[in-house]
């Protein structure tokens, strides 16, 4: 049951960022920072894709994904629809991966450690979902904020 509402849960969100980057009016908006905004939405875009394909992609689905965490921060003027072929491209990797899991799967021990310590797939799963929720609203507002 779990592995069903995850695989709701990242397919909404994920299309909710693919939905949030094409709104972008202007798609040098896309990587603006202003005031205390400290990332544009682009390198969230790029952050959150690079983090679903290591600890989803990589990790779960095998898929060889090699992440460069320094890049998604530090890139810049990506075009606004390579972005989204790279959010589509997470839809299909997020799935394919969770298609493979079972609820066996989920009460293991995740094989990375990430916060310094042992937790679940399960757990972890989790929580990349609530991180997606939390970058995803702040993509969100900061496209509020300049439009």
């Amino acid at each position: 049951m779990l592995i069903e509402t995850l695989k709701s849960l990242f397919d909404r969100d994920l299309n909710k960022l693919k939905v949030e980057i094409e709104s972008y009016q202007n798609e040098t908006q896309i990587w603006v920072i202003d005031k205390n905004i400290l990332n544009s939405a682009g390198n969230l875009c790029l952050h959150l894709v690079g983090n679903l394909n290591t600890y989803i992609g990589a990790e779960i689905g095998k898929t060889g994904y090699i992440r460069n965490r320094e890049l998604e921060f530090s890139l810049k003027d990506i075009p606004q629809s390579e972005l989204i072929e790279k959010i589509e491209n997470t839809i299909l990797v997020v799935n394919n991966a969770l298609n493979t899991l079972t609820e066996t799967d989920l009460q293991a021990i995740y094989p990375l450690i990430v916060f310094e310590k042992e937790m679940t797939t399960g757990f972890f799963l989790v929580h990349l979902s609530s991180h997606l929720t939390y970058h995803l609203g702040q993509i969100n507002y900061h496209r509020r904020l300049l439009s």
